[in-house]
């Protein structure tokens, strides 16, 4: 399998291959054909990639507190934020699968995905060292980091909304993206509330999260 998109696509160009390739290779074809799988290279990518995201957190948003910063890594070292990062870079075009695992799923899993781009952060590490396994987490994670930031600290108006509507008795409250607009690296989101069938009010924000939060908001506001 030829790499040069791959590396193009991340920004780092291996010396050795055969580290990228374990950092790819799933463990159903490790098993199939008797290989290393990309298991402890997964291990030790989780490890950086949690040190690296703090150090980058700690030094760029110094006004947040302890458990702020513990709020904003979470949001952006999960299984959801690595998934984008193998997507952004097609890594399914590049995984080594087992035929059983290809057999029985039609799509790789998330969770596949993910690992994998932690695989990749450790092969970087022993590639090249730490300098340029930070310089990929960066990359990649820096506007992540910045989003997550943004709405750490908001009040959850979500919550005050629920307590207040729900106050004389059950009701239903459903939030809606109704609109999106902006290019791909630079998206804004329109949501609306909207209990027992009423839309209550609607917000804007640079994810799908925020805008729910801010139509809360606007929501509170008008009772």
């Amino acid at each position: 399998m030829e790499f040069e998109k791959l590396e193009e696509s991340i920004g780092y160009v291996f010396k050795n291959k055969v580290l990228l390739k374990k950092a790819l290779t799933h463990t159903s074809y490790a098993y199939e054909n008797k290989v290393e799988s990309n298991e402890k290279l997964e291990f030790l990518g989780d490890s950086i990639l949690e040190f690296i995201s703090s150090k980058y957190i700690y030094n760029n948003y110094q006004k947040l507190k302890e458990g702020e910063m513990t709020k904003v890594r979470a949001d952006v070292v999960c299984e959801r934020s690595l998934y984008k990062i193998a997507c952004k870079h097609n890594f399914s075009d590049f995984l080594y699968l087992g035929k059983s695992q290809k057999a029985n799923e039609k799509d790789v899993r998330p969770a596949i995905l993910a690992d994998s781009v932690e695989a990749v952060i450790a092969a970087i590490y022993f590639d090249s060292g730490l300098e340029e396994a930070e310089k990929f987490i960066i990359k990649n994670l820096k506007n992540p980091i910045k989003i997550a930031t943004d709405h750490v600290g908001m009040k959850d108006y979500k919550t005050v909304l629920q307590e207040k509507l729900q106050v004389h008795g059950a009701v239903i409250i459903k939030y809606n993206i109704i609109k999106e607009f902006g290019p791909d690296h630079d998206k804004n989101f329109v949501a609306e509330v909207i209990c027992d069938g009423k839309t209550l009010a609607e917000g804007t924000g640079k994810n799908k999260k925020m805008a729910e939060m801010e139509a809360a908001r606007k929501a509170l506001l008008n009772m």
